[in-house]
């Protein structure tokens, strides 16, 4: 493809996280930076609009954490534990099975707090999340819990205003509209791209390029070819427009693929509400995160994983897809009155949210178009194998089990008071695991080892990090750290 004037020395493919932290970066130095976003204005930010803003980083406790989190008046009576550097490894290689990159992930164990003191200093707030990562104890003081303690102010919707803002003031130029389709490749280096915009097809020239571009979540056609069957009826969560582009152009000019493509982030998610897909609105409410609380059970009316393996920081991201390859892809989870206010307001309590009410076990699953028999025998053998001697404490791995198939290994409460809750999930994707191969900073690696001179990559976009499941927070961190590191050489 021919060549077009250096009009920049960085173009950044995309306009999440990942993205903004490498244009920022980039700016900080000098570099000329235009941002590409396939997504209108109204509907940009990414899959990073959509998150709770919670960021996976290693700490000393809350004293450690003062220096850039928000002020609250619920700090002096708030326990926030450690949270090491070893702890986070070990979570990375126990929840990816060993399947993680070695190397990004020093890299994103040793560099994720400074990169969020490091965007703190450019204007992006932080706070501690208490609504989502702690529990309030008896005697009014709050423990957080499963090591992940800190997010943005205003969640994704937050994070992304600010990273607007510190763009504006660096003088990132962001266009809109605008799909990246191809790079300007001479056989040997990139040198820019060709975008399309209103129908029409321009080509850009830059320095480096750097791909920040998400994953393929959003291209059903993708997801049934590299996830499997069945991969695209699974509901988009975040952004429409991760359609993996970018990441094809790469390979076409002979680019590294990297990771585990046949595996994502995938979460328990409402079932049955109108507007599940993309909800800019309602973004992150729509996922159904207090099922360690409860039981889940399928359309048999049988329950089968362990709802309690472990905090549910290092389960959620996996449990969508065990969704999605039940019959029908719906599952029902199940609480009662005592286990009710305690799951989280901001998810359950959401306006329209499907959920199903009975004063008894027998009209709840009638309701819910399941076998009550099997449905009230699920429930019996489950109450009546808890080992009730052990206290029930959902700031810590209780160890509170029921001993029947499959095991409930924590937190383990009977269902026994009336009324009776069950709220339809099935499966939503966030992103996907598989992407392009880079080095230490984000340079691409080609089939044959070498470097692709002038392309970088950072984000979902690139793949390495997680396979089969990862841990609550570190995405975004990731991106800081990746998308600051790209930013920093390109």
């Amino acid at each position: 493809m021919g060549l077009a004037e250096a009009e920049f020395d960085v173009i950044v493919v995309g306009a999440g996280n990942a993205a903004f932290c490498a244009a920022h970066a980039a700016a900080e130095r000098g570099r000329r930076v235009l941002m590409l976003e396939a997504a209108p204005l109204r509907e940009s930010g990414g899959n990073s609009y959509y998150t709770a803003g919670a960021t996976r980083i290693p700490h000393g406790g809350l004293d450690d954490l003062r220096d850039f989190v928000e002020a609250d008046e619920r700090h002096d009576r708030t326990v926030v534990p450690e949270y090491t550097e070893a702890e986070f490894t070990a979570d990375m290689e126990r929840v990816t099975e060993g399947r993680n990159d070695a190397e990004m992930t020093g890299l994103l164990v040793t560099e994720s707090a400074d990169g969020v003191r490091w965007l703190s200093s450019l204007g992006m707030a932080y706070r501690l999340m208490y609504e989502r990562q702690a529990y309030e104890r008896p005697d009014g003081s709050f423990l957080f819990w499963g090591g992940l303690h800190v997010g943005n102010v205003g969640g994704g919707e937050g994070m992304i205003a600010d990273h607007k803002m510190i763009a504006a003031r660096l003088g990132v130029e962001i266009r809109y509209e605008h799909q990246v389709s191809a790079f300007l490749f001479d056989g040997e280096r990139v040198h820019g791209v060709v975008a399309e915009h209103g129908g029409e097809r321009s080509e850009i020239g830059a320095e480096s390029v750097i791909i920040a571009s998400g994953g393929f979540e959003s291209n059903a056609e993708m997801r049934e070819k590299h996830l499997g069957e069945g991969w695209s009826k699974a509901k988009v969560r975040g952004t429409a427009y991760n359609m993996g582009y970018p990441i094809e152009a790469a390979l076409r000019i002979g680019a590294a693929p990297g990771g585990d493509w046949s595996t994502c982030h995938s979460v328990q998610w409402d079932a049955y509400f109108a507007e599940n897909e993309s909800n800019r609105e309602l973004t992150n409410r729509l996922t159904r995160q207090s099922y360690p609380l409860g039981i889940i059970i399928d359309q048999s009316g049988r329950r089968f994983l362990d709802e309690g393996a472990d905090f549910r920081n290092f389960t959620y991201a996996k449990y969508g897809r065990e969704i999605l390859a039940r019959p029908g892809g719906i599952a029902w989870q199940i609480y009662d009155a005592t286990l009710r206010p305690l799951l989280r307001a901001e998810e359950y309590d959401m306006p329209g949210i499907s959920v199903i009410e009975a004063g008894t076990v027998h009209e709840l699953a009638q309701k819910a178009g399941l076998d009550p028999v099997v449905v009230q025998a699920t429930i019996d053998e489950y109450n009546n194998s808890i080992d009730r001697s052990i206290p029930f404490d959902p700031t810590v791995l209780d160890g509170r089990s029921a001993e029947t198939s499959p095991r409930k290994s924590n937190w383990a409460s009977p269902l026994e008071s009336a009324p009776f809750f069950a709220y339809p999930v099935t499966c939503g994707i966030t992103f996907t695991f598989g992407g392009l191969t880079g080095d230490a900073e984000g340079r691409v690696i080609r089939h044959d080892g070498g470097v692709l001179p002038g392309l970088f990559v950072c984000g979902e976009a690139r793949g390495g990090l997680f396979s089969g499941n990862y841990p609550g927070g570190s995405g975004l961190a990731a991106g800081i750290v990746f998308g600051r590191r790209a930013g920093a050489v390109a």
